[in-house]
């Protein structure tokens, strides 16, 4: 059934649902190794959200955090996906989350670090994807450390590489993946945050767009679709948010 008209000219006013994709969190958004197409969590849920309005699904695809809550802020998207953040919240108001995913911190074999607390002292730095949800809370907690910015999420590892940097943060699930494929690399135990990952849209669309967006949200966790979307796209780490 078609959403009210007035709801569509809140959420869609371009006449299709603009859906800003950050490619730099592969939990939940990447390519198809076969055609190249977006495909994931965020995907899957941008495509029930447009057929619950009742209108044409545009997806935006980024590669970077920072670069998909511009589009959003910016009111070039109708709606994203993101950690909850402060700072996003100036001009984004959030959902509550539909997956929580832990950060961790990855360091070499032969470091001497051995704890997440251990971390925030003088002469270590923290390698981060700049406009990152681990960027923006690290800029805000860690004051000894100093902070290097990768120019994205995927390229934290490498970047922590070429550097000769002490620690790298980031997605738990994508250091362990980067640690195996290159070997002398160790996450240290545990986490250091979880992030709240929520759908957002622009502020300035106003409160009715905003509650249609967060119904949504809770009525898809409700029904088993974000579980089923994690376990359909081989998602592991990550989990199901409890209701609002």
């Amino acid at each position: 059934m078609t959403a009210p008209e007035s709801l569509i000219q809140s959420l869609a006013p371009a006449g299709r649902l603009r859906a800003s994709i950050n490619l730099g969190n592969p939990i939940l958004a990447g390519r198809d190794a076969a055609t190249g197409a977006p495909q994931g969590v965020s995907i899957d849920l941008a495509t029930a959200f447009a057929a619950r309005l009742g209108v044409p699904l545009e997806l935006l695809v980024f590669d970077t955090a920072a670069k998909s809550v511009d589009a959003v802020s910016a009111g070039q998207a109708d709606i994203g996906f993101f950690a909850v953040d402060p700072k996003r919240g100036e001009h984004i108001v959030f959902t509550a989350p539909y997956v929580l995913i832990e950060g961790a911190y990855l360091v070499r074999e032969d470091s001497p670090l051995t704890a997440n607390e251990e971390v925030d002292r003088s002469g270590t730095r923290v390698v981060v994807g700049q406009g990152s949800a681990y960027d923006l809370y690290l800029s805000r907690e860690l004051k000894n450390a100093a902070i290097v910015r990768a120019p994205s999420s995927p390229a934290v590892v490498p970047h922590f590489l070429e550097q000769g940097a002490e620690v790298a943060a980031g997605v738990k699930q994508q250091l362990e993946a980067d640690a195996r494929r290159i070997g002398g690399l160790r996450l240290l135990p545990g986490r250091f945050m979880v992030i709240q990952q929520a759908m957002g849209c622009p502020r300035a669309r106003g409160p009715g767009a905003a509650q249609a967006l967060a119904a949504f949200v809770e009525d898809m966790k409700a029904a088993g679709f974000v579980q089923q979307a994690l376990a359909r796209h081989g998602v592991q780490g990550a989990s199901v948010a409890p209701a609002a």
